[in-house]
């Protein structure tokens, strides 16, 4: 692709638009959204991205789209994951539901820019150095084990990082939440509220999910366009569907593994590409390896959304199952 300068100012002013208008509805009335207002604010940005998705299209080729598509679809994916540790944060800090939108919203404001950061980042490395591949690779082969190993993230699997400890011990922090206000007046001091305490717990934790997700899309695309939009047409939106999903994280038991599989499936097909172009002197004498298959954007899309879709059903299964066991069960 080659994308002019114009098209990512465009693309830049209209998403941060889109922001600053989804900020402004929760400053000027903060409050937790129903069923129905987070439906129909996921199925619009769901349909922003799928619109984004046909112009793309239409304005180069199928492929460029269909890369667009697998990416953020795997980085939706693995936001909707996020969900579960944001989840047990808003509970750990017992954050009230009506603020909980402005959390997420500068936590998404948060993800935007450091994930934009790890991407020039990580497109820069692979200009410079093909063989970046085979440790992106490895990466997302050894965090696909380590999902396939926890299995669903659980309260007990939060633990305040060294910045939220330090946090706590040299700031002045109030008992108690004023508001959505990071500061407050209290007997002539000026203290910071819990508010803030949630907001670093929710941008440390960012920078932690940018790990994974980073190398996972440039496992399905190396255009920093595509990148850059798939990752934020699957964080528009998420503050939403945070809300829509509720209660239904605790029944996708099976997520963590579907997130394995796909995670260890673009880390394979990493390999397989850095093997294919490998440059690497010590490596087949630094010929490329004939043998190495190109796994082509139509199968990537495949296996990620079969994959998912297998997880989700069989989440539901089993937890439609477990809830009837539970209701016969006799009372004592």
């Amino acid at each position: 692709m080659n994308v002019s300068a114009w098209v990512w100012v465009i693309s830049l002013v209209v998403l941060m638009a889109i922001l600053v208008l989804d900020l402004v509805i929760i400053g000027r009335r903060p409050h937790e959204p129903s069923l129905r207002e987070s439906g129909l604010w996921v199925t619009f940005y769901v349909g922003l991205a799928l619109i984004f998705g046909v112009g793309l299209a239409l304005t180069t080729n199928f492929t460029v789209a269909g890369e667009f598509y697998t990416g953020w679809l795997t980085e939706y994916s693995l936001s909707v994951d996020n969900l579960f540790v944001f989840v047990i944060i808003m509970s750990r800090f017992g954050v009230p539901r009506q603020y909980q939108q402005k959390v997420l919203l500068i936590g998404i404001v948060l993800a935007l820019v450091m994930r934009g950061g790890f991407i020039a980042a990580g497109a820069a490395l692979i200009n410079q150095f093909s063989w970046v591949f085979y440790i992106f690779g490895a990466f997302l082969i050894y965090t696909a084990i380590n999902f396939f190993r926890q299995g669903e993230p659980t309260e007990d699997d939060f633990k305040e990082n060294v910045l939220i400890r330090w946090s706590r011990r040299a700031l002045p922090v109030s008992r108690d939440f004023s508001g959505s206000r990071l500061t407050v007046h209290e007997n002539g001091r000026r203290l910071f509220t819990p508010m803030l305490i949630v907001l670093i717990a929710i941008g440390t934790t960012d920078l932690v999910f940018a790990l994974d997700s980073i190398p996972a899309i440039f496992g399905i695309t190396q255009e920093p366009y595509l990148v850059f939009t798939a990752n934020v047409f699957a964080l528009m939106g998420l503050r939403q569907l945070y809300f829509l999903l509720g209660g239904l994280l605790d029944r996708l038991v099976y997520l963590n593994i579907g997130l394995a599989v796909v995670l260890g499936f673009i880390g394979v097909k990493l390999v397989l590409e850095a093997l294919a172009g490998n440059n690497l002197p010590f490596l087949n004498g630094g010929e490329p390896i004939g043998w190495a298959p190109h796994i082509p954007i139509w199968l990537s899309l495949t296996v990620i959304l079969g994959t998912l879709a297998i997880a989700t059903v069989a989440s539901l299964i089993k937890s439609s199952r477990d809830n009837r066991s539970g209701d016969k069960l006799p009372v004592a």
